[in-house]
């Protein structure tokens, strides 16, 4: 159930983030309002995430996975361009977050 609250703050971070821009700097009210909720539950399931998981290995997962999602987002959605160093980058942080689960004990003492 652990992992489920933090995929779900994981997608609750993604929308939130990805409603910034349209929201113009909090001058448009409905985007704004998206990113206030999508926020408010991130951190809430982020928060009940961590009963097994080590809040490391939880953050680190939620920002990395989170900024892998924005990236694409960013370049489908928004027309970012990606650049090679960009992209191994992205890589890096994915590896990062899975060396990180496959080498941290949970709550249970168990990688």
């Amino acid at each position: 159930m652990h992992y489920f609250f933090l995929t779900l703050a994981i997608v609750a971070e993604v929308v939130g983030t990805s409603a910034l821009k349209p929201s113009e700097g909090f001058t448009r009210l409905w985007p704004s309002v998206v990113v206030a909720l999508a926020y408010g539950a991130s951190f809430y399931f982020l928060s009940r995430s961590l009963s097994l998981i080590p809040i490391g290995v939880a953050y680190a997962t939620w920002s990395g996975v989170g900024t892998a999602l924005i990236v694409l987002i960013g370049w489908v959605a928004f027309g970012q361009k990606l650049s090679l160093p960009s992209l191994i980058g992205v890589a890096l942080i994915i590896v990062g977050v899975v060396l990180l689960h496959g080498t941290t004990p949970d709550a249970h003492g168990s990688p």
